[in-house]
């Protein structure tokens, strides 16, 4: 039986070159885990910000001075080969999809994972390229229908439009009826508009502080601006909601929920209990199903292109999502 697999290790912070293609021992699933060949995995700006160690805050959590898990990757779909002698849920030969989050290692040929993680049954409609960059529709979810409950006439502004969340975000938006208007690089204006955005703003050149458009809900998943910047633009009672954890934001988010009808909300979907996700991905396999959401793929790539792929991402000119290959 195969011992060794082959794995990206990054034992070091820094630049692309600090990812090695290397040989590691093959994990062996404990009694409640399923040993998953991966096929297919999702890299995104996260991975970027994992490898350089930044923000700096970040190494509080993924290790100080290089990083803890050193085999990135958190999003994949691929094929059970193993199940250990106690697990109901899956068997050999299963097509799955998951996120395995904080214990990374998608990077690699094989993973063990608990049969109770985030994971599931992966749609015979749906190839494993297609499967594996599931965050970002899970984290549309959360933010638009858990959290701001959005409703047909509703006006939502997504800021980072054509990002892994933002194309996600914008299907959904327009699958309860809302008005969007997608705020993106012009780089990306086409595939934006085709996936049902009503507008387009652009980035890089729109001065936000002088729109008079007023919004249900913003939406914000690119990193780039802050809350303080959006405030004139927000509905009474409206959701100003963020994946970015900033002072500006957090800051918001105490004052607002004290002081203010208006909500600023930072929520991590992957910080959500594996119970509350496996509902949201139920939802999200539905979609799926039902053609009503699409995943678009920008570029593939083999897992020993790993550098490559982070240079790639790292310019911020990906159409779509980027997929790595085993």
């Amino acid at each position: 039986m195969k011992t060794k697999m082959k794995a990206i290790v990054c034992e070091k912070y820094g630049d692309p070159e600090v990812l090695k293609l290397k040989e590691v021992k093959k994990p062996i699933p404990k009694d409640d885990e399923v040993l998953i060949r991966v096929y297919s995995v999702f890299v995104g700006i996260e991975d970027i910000m994992q490898r350089k160690g930044k923000p700096y805050f970040f190494r509080l959590f993924f290790g100080l001075t290089k990083p803890q898990k050193p085999i990135f990757g958190t999003e994949f779909s691929g094929e059970i080969e193993d199940v250990g002698k106690n697990v109901k849920l899956f068997q050999k030969g299963d097509k799955v999809l998951g996120v395995t989050g904080a214990s990374f290692g998608c990077n690699a040929e094989y993973i063990c994972m608990p049969e109770t993680g985030l994971l599931s049954i992966k749609p015979s409609s749906l190839t494993y390229e297609e499967s594996a960059p599931i965050c970002g529709p899970l984290a549309a979810w959360n933010y638009l229908i858990h959290i701001a409950k959005i409703q047909d006439g509703q006006k939502v502004l997504i800021y980072g439009a054509s990002g892994n969340i933002g194309l996600a975000s914008i299907q959904i938006a327009k699958l309860y009826g809302a008005e969007v208007t997608g705020v993106c690089s012009s780089y990306n204006f086409d595939l934006v508009k085709s996936l049902g955005a009503d507008h387009l703003m652009n980035f890089t050149r729109e001065n936000f502080k002088g729109k008079n458009q007023i919004y249900d809900v913003i939406l914000e998943v690119s990193g780039k601006p802050s809350s303080i910047q959006f405030k004139s633009m927000l509905k009474e009672k409206g959701y100003y909601i963020t994946s970015y954890p900033t002072f500006s934001n957090l800051f918001l988010t105490f004052w607002s929920s004290r002081f203010n009808n208006r909500k600023v909300i930072f929520s991590a979907t992957g910080l959500k209990p594996v119970s509350e996700r496996l509902v949201f991905l139920k939802e999200i396999i539905r979609l799926f199903k039902e053609e009503k959401l699409k995943t678009i793929i920008d570029k593939r790539f083999q897992l020993e292109q790993m550098a490559e792929v982070h240079r790639y991402v790292e310019k911020g000119l990906e159409k779509g999502h980027v997929i790595v290959n085993n």
